[in-house]
């Protein structure tokens, strides 16, 4: 996580931002008002979809099961119904 100030943000903020998305590095800004954290778009669609996924009752033990299912018992891919 890369960490700085308003100030440093502003001037750098074309580099940062650039770091944010290349690397998926969080920037921590902080000011006088509270501090920012600024992450990249897929960092962000990977966290709603996470959060979106723990809402749904049971999903959670569902992928623990599925974690825990050995690759012999899983169906081959062009078997699976998309």
């Amino acid at each position: 996580m890369i960490i700085t100030n308003i100030t440093n943000f502003r001037k750098n903020i074309f580099g940062m931002l650039e770091q944010t998305i290349k690397y998926n590095e969080p920037v921590h800004v902080s000011t006088k008002a509270g501090n920012a954290v600024i992450i990249s778009e897929e960092d962000y669609n990977g966290l709603m979809e996470t959060l979106h996924l723990s809402s749904i009752p049971g999903m959670k033990e569902q992928i623990k099961e599925g974690i825990n299912t050995p690759v012999s018992e899983c169906l081959p891919e062009d078997e699976v119904g998309w």
